[in-house]
């Protein structure tokens, strides 16, 4: 599969997840932070009562990180958790869940078709918008399965808006990401288009106005700590309450 000018083909991404899955949480882990970020993202959500009598949503979970830090934030909260690579499903699925995790094979764009409907009190989208196809379309989408007033949070990697963060992403990627990427599992196509993808995103300014023009209330974002500061960002938005509709 060829990387192009901003990543893969998107009807190819998943397919490059399948191949990386076995080595995903192992090269995750190895990066100082990542887990410990996604809780704090899951946090800047403000769950209520430990997600009590709540519903919630984790797109784009993969091998269950960010399902984990919902589960965390939320631990008796209902919680569907979906993700478009099968492989990835398949990882997340062996691990030891409580029985109100409910994992779904399903791209953001099908979740529908494949019985996941709102409303959901709260949504975690973690890696996920800068691989959609139509990201205005879906995040409108994403919009529609939140309750009125509920929040959704996109842990998301952007770094067009600040030189430092930008030199920051491309030393890791190629200094790290990419070949420990191909020593595990001697393809590096998935790291290259990760570095790309994130290369190409919006910037944070950017991508506060489009989730505004979706309509999102309430735009806000909070970065990291660590080398990943402004390079991983919280961004945060609400569904209107059916008053300001």
């Amino acid at each position: 599969m060829k990387v192009g000018k901003s990543g893969l083909p998107r009807n190819e991404v998943p397919g490059a997840f399948d191949v990386g899955a076995k080595a995903y949480d192992r090269l995750v882990g190895a990066n100082p932070g990542y887990h410990e970020h996604l809780v704090k993202s899951a946090q800047r959500l403000r769950i209520p009562d430990l997600g009590t009598g709540l519903r919630l949503l984790d797109i784009g979970c993969g091998t269950g990180a960010s399902t984990a830090a919902l589960l965390e934030a939320a631990p008796h909260a209902e919680i569907v958790a979906a993700d478009a690579s099968a492989e990835m499903l398949e990882v997340a699925r062996s691990k030891d869940w409580p029985s109100n995790v409910t994992f779904v094979h399903s791209r953001v764009e099908d979740l529908a078709v494949n019985g996941v409907d709102g409303p959901f009190d709260a949504i975690l989208a973690a890696y996920l918008i800068r691989n959609v196809d139509e990201p205005d379309t879906e995040l409108k989408s994403l919009l529609s399965l939140l309750r009125p007033g509920s929040t959704i949070a996109f842990h998301e990697y952007s770094v067009h808006d600040s030189l430092r963060a930008r030199i920051s992403w491309n030393v890791v990627s190629w200094g790290i990401i990419i070949p420990l990427g191909w020593l595990a599992t001697r393809d590096a196509t998935l790291y290259r288009h990760l570095w790309r993808s994130v290369v190409t995103f919006d910037g944070a300014s950017a991508f506060m106005r489009r989730m505004q023009r979706a309509g999102y209330t309430g735009v806000a974002r909070e970065t990291m700590t660590g080398w990943q500061n402004g390079v991983v960002h919280t961004f945060l938005g609400s569904r209107p309450a059916e008053e300001e509709r």
